[in-house]
């Protein structure tokens, strides 16, 4: 009798063939299709994001003058008042264009400041709030820290801060 004659033993299935090479077949088929399959929907996710920091240093304290400083390339204003320093959004909430800040003489002799969004007239407040246009909510105020290795500071856009925030340094 030889090996192939034998019958199984206890516990032992025998595989055909034909069942094993059936399972092989489906097993690279649903491979071959389920790979490409899946290459395309990691196709649509990014790599890498194309995105500026949330947090930037802007420099050191004493190097802002009282009033507003603009940063173009992050659309944000850092206000000085002596030592106490805040940042406000210049991105317009009505469709993201970037707000003016503007002067207005007031009766007192001191300039008040406004903001004014050239695209669609909306017209904000010194402390952001909109008080005319289609602007639906006040401009964001972001938070400030003081670098620990070398004092700049250091804006985060990234955590919105209450409107009566301020960093006193």
């Amino acid at each position: 009798m030889s090996n192939d004659d034998k019958p199984a033993a206890a516990g032992e299935e025998e595989i055909d063939r034909r069942d094993l090479l059936t399972t092989l077949g489906a097993g690279l088929v649903s491979a071959a299709l389920g790979i490409p399959l899946v290459m395309s929907v990691r196709s649509c996710l990014p790599n890498a994001l194309y995105e500026a920091p949330q947090r930037f240093k802007a420099g050191p304290p004493e190097g802002f003058s009282q009033g507003p400083t603009f940063f173009a390339d992050r659309r944000v204003f850092v206000f000085r008042q002596q030592n106490t320093f805040y940042c406000i959004s210049a991105v317009c909430t009505h469709l993201g264009c970037t707000v003016q800040l503007a002067r207005q003489a007031s009766a007192g002799g001191e300039d008040e400041i406004e903001f004014h969004c050239p695209c669609h007239g909306s017209k904000y407040t010194a402390d952001g709030v909109p008080y005319t246009g289609p602007a639906p909510q006040p401009l964001a105020y972001y938070e400030l820290a003081v670098a620990p290795d070398d004092g700049q500071l250091v804006v985060d856009i990234g955590s919105p801060a209450d409107r009566g925030w301020r960093l006193t340094v």
